[in-house]
């Protein structure tokens, strides 16, 4: 089943039944080692670092699953408030965290 996630506090045509509380998921990833040497050459000459842009939505995407993992485990069927967050967590940008946040809800039909 597909779980509603939206950005605003509200989904249009349903209403609120029960908040279940905030859900997260979260995913540290460093560049692997290609990734890094092509990043690495890519940011001498300028430009998009494809290699990066990579590591950094497939992060996004596990946080996001990890999200939606929790909202289940806390029996919600849609999530509202989604945010992300990403800092770095080793010096000198060897690892990043995302953080993939909202709200759990339970939703019903007006």
């Amino acid at each position: 089943m597909n779980m509603p996630v939206t950005t605003t506090f509200t989904i249009e045509g349903y209403r609120i039944k029960e908040y279940k509380g905030i859900v997260r998921g979260i995913i540290v990833r460093s560049p692997t080692i290609a990734q890094g040497v092509l990043g690495g050459l890519k940011n001498i000459v300028g430009g998009q670092i494809g290699a990066y842009t990579e590591m950094c939505e497939q992060a996004r995407q596990q946080a996001y699953d990890r999200l939606l993992a929790h909202a289940r485990e806390r029996g919600a069927n849609a999530i509202v408030g989604l945010r992300y967050d990403a800092s770095e967590v080793v010096s000198k940008g060897s690892a990043t965290e995302v953080l993939c946040y909202g709200t759990a809800v339970v939703i019903e039909p007006e």
